[in-house]
């Protein structure tokens, strides 16, 4: 009996083992996705805010310096990638990169799979961000990515190579960078952000809770087991065992015990008062 009861509860616990896992593994991917989304959108918002102040601030600086030298630390563009290889060096597995289609330094330009972000959002004009993951030599990686649109700021310099700075063209030539219309996108800032770390967290967390879990259950399952044998095996053996004694006419067999549970106690009760009438039954006939 306790064998099969054993057996049921393996089974259910098996059971609820895989839809627990199943179920804490989906959770926990979702988490560590989001996680790595918000790290690589605080990112993105730092490196506009890179831009802004470059624009704003260091921009008007060298206006007058641009006459003489084109200073690439007035461009928004170049000031965030600056910025982020930077951080590159001390963080290998995250890049930051303004891919752009058309780009006037070599260095910008868009990659296939980049040059497809860019497409997305040339083909949806109402598309503000697309996200998703590819394989690299350092794991599986998360990409977020915002598109690039041109402002009047970039038209100075990318419209037609007549209007750009005698000391840009001087510096990056006239063939690249230019014919860019307002409000057209020309590019996008991508962000990369690994996902073994997350990945590695959220294996770390899942393990945990399900070694817990399986403890919990391996509990259960010894409680069980102690209590069926102390309130029904063991008792149901003993009235098995008197019963037997009595059914081959053992008069001095000892009575029916009391313990176990409620039911049990009820069925020793039972036997004993069956007993009883027995024997006074049997006194009746003169056979005792």
């Amino acid at each position: 009996m306790l064998l099969r009861i054993n057996l049921i509860l393996l089974v259910a616990f098996a059971l609820g083992m895989v839809a627990i896992s199943l179920v804490v593994t989906s959770t926990l991917q979702d988490n560590a996705t989001r996680e790595v989304l918000a790290q690589a959108g605080l990112m993105l918002d730092s490196a506009a805010a890179i831009r802004s102040y470059t624009e704003t601030e260091i921009g008007p600086l060298l206006d007058d310096k641009m006459v003489s030298a084109f200073r690439p630390q007035s461009v928004p563009f170049y000031a965030a990638t600056q910025n982020f290889l930077t951080l590159h060096k001390e963080h290998p597995d995250y890049s930051y990169k303004e891919a752009t289609l058309n780009p006037t330094n070599p260095r910008d330009r868009a990659t296939d799979w980049e040059a497809d972000i860019v497409q997305r959002f040339r083909n949806d004009s109402s598309s503000r961000e697309v996200s998703g993951t590819r394989d690299t030599p350092m794991g599986k990686t998360l990409y977020l990515a915002r598109p690039i649109r041109v402002d009047a700021g970039c038209l100075g310099c990318h419209s037609l190579p007549s209007a750009a700075p005698a000391t840009m063209l001087a510096r990056y030539g006239s063939d690249n960078g230019f014919g860019w219309q307002p409000n057209e996108v020309v590019g996008a800032q991508v962000i990369s952000v690994p996902l073994a770390s997350a990945e590695s967290n959220a294996g770390r967390v899942r393990r945990d809770v399900l070694t817990a879990i399986a403890a919990m259950l391996v509990s259960v399952l010894v409680v069980v087991n102690v209590s069926l044998y102390m309130l029904v095996i063991r008792p149901v053996r003993r009235i098995a065992r008197i019963a037997d004694q009595v059914s081959l006419g053992d008069t001095a067999a000892a009575e029916f015990p009391r313990g176990g549970g409620p039911e049990v106690a009820a069925l020793s009760a039972a036997f004993n008062r069956m007993r009883k009438s027995l024997d006074k039954a049997l006194q009746m006939l003169g056979m005792l």
